[in-house]
C-alpha cells in the first residue's frame, strides 16, 4: 500500500465590497484564510502487482499494467473543482471555483463571506468522458454519475460503456469562516474508484476473438455523504486488453465505481473505511458481489459464454487482479474459491457486439 499527496493551498480573503455587506468595519478584510488541500492515493496497486505477476515471465504484463493505470493510480491533480454550499435550507451552493492545476501544489485567492459552509470538491473529473458532476447547485443532491454518448446514465439495462480514463478524488468539509480570526482548513481527497483485471492464461489454446466486460459497480456516487449508487442491472464495463509480450497470457482491465460490500437490493451503500492498515483485505461473501463475463470463439467458430462470479468486494483506490485458464472450446476455470464460474458453449442469443463508444 502506498500513500501519495498533493498539496495545494488556497488563501482565501474577503473582498472590500463583500465586507461592506456583512460587516461596516471594514478591518475584516484584513483577515485571510487558508485552505491545504491534500490528495491522498491509498491503494494497493505494487502489492497486488508483485504478488499477482511475480514471475519472470509476467513481468512484461505487469509493466504494461502499470503504464495502463498510470492515470488511474496516480498523486496528480490536474483539475479541482471546488464547491461551497449553504448549511440552511435547501443546502444552495454559494460559491463555485474550477482551476487546472497540472501540478502537485497550487494556490488560489477566493473570496469567501465569514458563515457556515460545507464544502465539497472533486478532482481529476475534465479528461473523465464516462463521468460528471450531476445535480451539483445543491450540497444534498450533488453526485458523480455515468455519462453515456454524452447523457446521464439513467437506465442501466442493455447498456454497455467504456472504463474510467482518471482516478477520481472527492472530499467534504464542513467549515465555519469567522471573523476577524486567522483559520486554516485541511482537506484531505480520496479516491472514489478502483480497477479490476483479469489474466488469461491461453497457453495451448486455440480460442480466438476474446472479449471481456465486467459488471456488478455502482453507477454514481453522493459526494456530500460518501455513499455509492446501485442499480438492479447495472451496465456492462468494456475493458481494455493490455498490450504485453507475456507469451501464453492477455489481460483486459476495466476502470469503475467500487462493488457493494454485501450482496443486497437496497440502491445506497455507505463508503466503506478507507485509511486503515489493510484496507482492501474483507471476506468474502456468501453471494456474488461483481462479475466477468468472457466471450471467446472455438475452432469450430461456436461461441462461449463464461460468467466469473467474484464474492470478493472491490473497494475505492483498489486493483484486483483475477488470474483463470482458458481450453481450447473457450470455457474458463478458476483455482481462486472465492470465484465461481458459469460457462454456456455455443452461445448466441442475446449477443450484444456494440460499436465503441
Amino acid at each position: 500500500m502506498s500513500v501519495k499527496h498533493l498539496f495545494c493551498s488556497i488563501c482565501c480573503c474577503l473582498a472590500f465590497g463583500a465586507c461592506s455587506v456583512i460587516d461596516d468595519d471594514l478591518s475584516v478584510c484584513d483577515t485571510s484564510y487558508e485552505l491545504d488541500y491534500e490528495l491522498r492515493l491509498v491503494t494497493n496497486m505494487n502489492t497486488e502487482l508483485k504478488t499477482q505477476l511475480s514471475t519472470e515471465t509476467q513481468l512484461s504484463l505487469s509493466h504494461a499494467l502499470r503504464t495502463h493505470l498510470s492515470d488511474i493510480f496516480t498523486d496528480f491533480a490536474h483539475d479541482v473543482d471546488l464547491s461551497f454550499y449553504d448549511t440552511q435550507g435547501d443546502s444552495l451552493r454559494l460559491q463555485h471555483d474550477e482551476h487546472i492545476m497540472d501540478a502537485n501544489q497550487a494556490s488560489y485567492a477566493l473570496n469567501l463571506l465569514k458563515r457556515q459552509y460545507m464544502h465539497l470538491a472533486v478532482a481529476n473529473i475534465v479528461d473523465n468522458p464516462l463521468v460528471d458532476l450531476v445535480n451539483d447547485d445543491r450540497c444534498h443532491t450533488s453526485r458523480l454519475g455515468l455519462i453515456r454518448s454524452g447523457q446521464i446514465l439513467r437506465s442501466a439495462d442493455d447498456n454497455i460503456i467504456n472504463s474510467h480514463t482518471t482516478g477520481i478524488f472527492t472530499a467534504r468539509q464542513p467549515m465555519e469562516v469567522l471573523e476577524g480570526v486567522d483559520q486554516q482548513f485541511n482537506v484531505r481527497l480520496y479516491m472514489a474508484n478502483c480497477s479490476a483485471v483479469l489474466v488469461i492464461d491461453t497457453v495451448d489454446c486455440t480460442a480466438k476473438d476474446i472479449e471481456v466486460y465486467s459488471t456488478g459497480f455502482a453507477v454514481g456516487f453522493n459526494i456530500a455523504d460518501s455513499s455509492y449508487i446501485f442499480v438492479d442491472n447495472p451496465p456492462l464495463i468494456r475493458t481494455n486488453r493490455i498490450p504485453a509480450q507475456d507469451a501464453g497470457e492477455v489481460a483486459f482491465c476495466s476502470v469503475s465505481f467500487p462493488s457493494r460490500e454485501a450482496p443486497v437490493k437496497n440502491q445506497v451503500s455507505r463508503r466503506t473505511i478507507i485509511e486503515t492498515d489493510e484496507p482492501f483485505i474483507a471476506p468474502s461473501a456468501d453471494e456474488s458481489l461483481w462479475e466477468f463475463h468472457v466471450y471467446a470463439t472455438a475452432p469450430d467458430g461456436t461461441r462461449t459464454q463464461n460468467i466469473l462470479y467474484i464474492r470478493r468486494p472491490l473497494r475505492a483506490g483498489q486493483l484486483m487482479i483475477l488470474k483463470v485458464f482458458m481450453h481450447d472450446d473457450g470455457s474458463v476455470t478458476s483455482g481462486d474459491s472465492t470465484v465461481g464460474v458459469s460457462v454456456t458453449l455455443n452461445w448466441n442469443n442475446g449477443y450484444n457486439n456494440e460499436v465503441p463508444l
